[in-house]
């Protein structure tokens, strides 16, 4: 027998459906985190910060999740009579990409397992997840607040269905000495700068179209840091190969390789829509391996 549904009905199915596809993620996940863990219950309202009031939340770090893109982030503050209470900040980070680079701004601390990449600190512990950032910090000292805030980070992660993918960008770092804790994804030269100081300048032309890694390498003898930017097309890339040669490597010889005042060597290399640059290594044989083996 067949069904029929009047026009009114179809027009209600597409547009629950059309709400369903456009549903807020932040949102959904807040819906559904705890309202209480070991004791620790929601205390006040949930507070909602974007790109524009996060600083009015995080004055000093807001450049920060800027810097990443932030879409939304959530502010919830769990209490326990005659305890610490206990905050739990989420960001929505709209790709999984610039949630994983938000936690490499700061990878210190145990490994723990919890999301994807958990780091905890005494009072805080963070992770990322799909495109989540999550922080969950601590007021004062306390052991038994200690344990509900890793608790309390299991959950939210349980909530979270989905697994993140690594930016594509690292699959390009040389594997051999690379300190895997110490890998910063980004896209701005305010972050950059903060782990390594290149200028004041954006020379490199660093945007939210252009992603970069910075790696840290340490052998028994060695150790350099390898910087790989992807750029959107071949304009910008020589652009900013002709910046790095000019600003940063002015007395580079013929392979590109320069003696830098501190002693040590950099070089770069400009490889279809991709820049290697070593911006420090220990030797001019570590500067050349690596720019070479970057791929």
């Amino acid at each position: 027998m067949r069904l029929m549904y009047p026009l009114a009905l179809f027009s209600l199915l597409a547009l629950m459906n059309a709400d369903i596809s456009h549903a807020d993620p932040l949102q959904e996940l807040t819906a559904s985190l705890p309202h209480q863990v070991m004791g620790w219950v929601v205390a006040g309202e949930d507070r909602f910060f974007d790109d524009q009031t996060i600083f009015e939340y995080i004055d000093g770090s807001g450049e920060v999740y800027r810097a990443y893109n932030l879409r939304q982030c959530l502010a919830r503050t769990y209490s326990k009579a005659g305890s610490p209470g206990i905050v739990l900040d989420v960001f929505d980070m709209a790709t999984s990409a610039d949630a994983f680079g938000v936690f490499t701004h700061d990878t210190d601390g145990e490994a723990i397992a919890i999301g994807q990449g958990a780091r905890w600190r005494t009072g805080w512990l963070s992770f990322w997840k799909d495109c989540f950032f999550v922080s969950i910090t601590v007021q004062e000292e306390n052991a038994q607040a200690f344990e509900a805030a890793k608790e309390l980070g299991r959950q939210v992660a349980l909530r979270i269905p989905r697994e993140g993918s690594r930016p594509k960008l690292l699959s390009h770092l040389p594997p051999q000495g690379l300190q895997t804790d110490r890998i910063r994804f980004l896209h701005h030269p305010i972050v950059l700068n903060y782990h390594f100081y290149l200028s004041d300048e954006n020379i490199l032309d660093l945007s939210p179209q252009t992603d970069a890694v910075l790696a840290t390498y340490q052998n028994a003898n060695t150790s350099a840091r390898l910087l790989l930017v992807q750029y959107p097309d071949a304009n910008t890339a020589r652009k900013a190969a002709e910046n790095i040669r000019r600003h940063y490597l002015p007395d580079a010889d013929a392979e590109g390789i320069s003696r830098l005042e501190n002693g040590k060597w950099a070089s770069s290399r400009l490889k279809n829509l991709m820049l290697i640059v070593v911006l420090e290594a220990s030797s001019r044989k570590s500067a050349a391996d690596l720019v070479r083996e970057a791929n």
